[in-house]
C-alpha cells in the first residue's frame, strides 16, 4: 500500500492511503516510534542489540520541520531538534499509524 498525500496538519502526520483509508499520527508518536539505528539499535550476528543510551526529548524534538521523500517506498522526517536519520517505509507508517506492533522500519 502507498499513499496519496502525505501531509503535516498541526500536531499530527495526516496519510490519505490508495485503498482509501486515512490515518493520523500525532508527531510525538510518530518521533517515539523512529526506526532509525541511534533510536532502535542495530542487531549483530549474535542477536546482541547495540543502541544509544535512552535520553529525554526535548520539546523541539516533537516539533516536525520538513517531510523528505525517499525514493518510492519511504518518508524521512527532520525534527527541530536536527533529528533526521530516521527513514519510515510505507509499510512501516501505516503499522504506526493502525498501533500495530513495530519492529524496525
Amino acid at each position: 500500500m502507498r499513499p496519496l498525500d502525505i501531509q503535516h496538519i498541526g500536531n499530527e502526520l495526516a496519510i490519505k492511503w490508495d485503498d482509501g483509508v486515512e490515518t493520523f499520527i500525532p508527531l510525538e508518536i510518530l518521533r517515539r516510534h523512529c526506526p532509525c539505528a541511534g533510536c532502535k539499535g542495530e542487531t549483530d550476528i549474535m542477536g546482541n542489540v547495540y543502541k544509544n543510551p535512552t535520553s529525554e526529548l526535548s520539546p523541539p524534538a516533537f516539533q516536525l520541520k520538513q517531510i523528505l521523500p525517499v525514493g518510492t517506498y519511504a518518508i524521512q522526517p527532520v525534527w527541530a531538534d536536527g533529528h533526521a536519520t530516521g527513514i519510515y517505509s510505507f509499510d512501516y507508517l501505516r503499522r504506526v499509524a493502525s498501533d500495530e506492533p513495530v519492529g524496525s522500519g
